[in-house]
């Protein structure tokens, strides 16, 4: 599949980071920080449920400019999700990926149906009929069969479904960032971002 604007995987990317109004918002914060310490540029697209519930769960005042607190960065720029005229709601923008995380299953459903009502479902349309990267990380449990059917639209479709599920093999021990890392290591492998963030499978201790 032609993929025109994808660099090198050292390379500085461009990527889009969707935050929905699901639960795991932590994950998506450690994605943004790893890929702006990395030196990759982020767009970053919170929906208002979204930015809600991670104002909440990280005990971000509400009212706060930025959807995280303290993350000024000259690689970081944040767009409404009603902001169509952002670049890459367009397949012209060379944007070498996205990741939605957390997704709620609302929005697995209307990417898997086409419905582009906001800029994160919008990009990844995008994504998808560009045949660029579009990781989808979901957060419901248990999964029902529409759930499980949207899901399996989208990975037919051509985007990669990385569940937020526990690791035991590197004995992660008590620690939640370890186990955050896992999830984020499993996603910028799959945006084709280097990185070390937790003891691979065969490799030494």
């Amino acid at each position: 599949m032609n993929k025109p604007h994808q660099q090198e995987k050292g390379s500085p990317k461009q990527l889009v980071v969707g935050v929905s109004g699901a639960s795991g918002s932590v994950i998506a914060e450690r994605l943004v920080r790893f890929l702006l310490d990395s030196g990759h540029h982020v767009h970053l697209v919170a929906s208002k449920t979204g930015k809600l519930v991670t104002h909440d769960e990280m005990d971000i005042p509400q009212g706060t400019r930025g959807l995280f607190a303290n993350m000024e960065h000259e690689n970081l720029t944040e767009w409404g999700e009603k902001n169509f005229y952002a670049p890459f709601a367009s397949g012209t923008a060379p944007i070498d990926g996205m990741a939605i995380v957390p997704c709620a299953m609302t929005t697995v459903a209307s990417v898997a149906h086409g419905i582009s009502d906001n800029l994160i479902k919008r990009a990844a349309e995008v994504m998808l009929k560009e045949g660029r990267p579009l990781v989808i990380v979901p957060r419901e449990a248990p999964l029902n069969q529409i759930h499980l059917q949207n899901m399996l639209t989208l990975a037919q479709a051509g985007a990669t479904i990385v569940p937020p599920v526990l690791t035991f093999y590197q004995h992660p021990g008590d620690s939640v960032m370890e186990q955050v890392d896992y999830v984020v290591s499993r996603i910028l492998d799959h945006l084709g971002v280097d990185n070390q963030l937790f003891h691979r499978w065969g490799t030494e201790r």
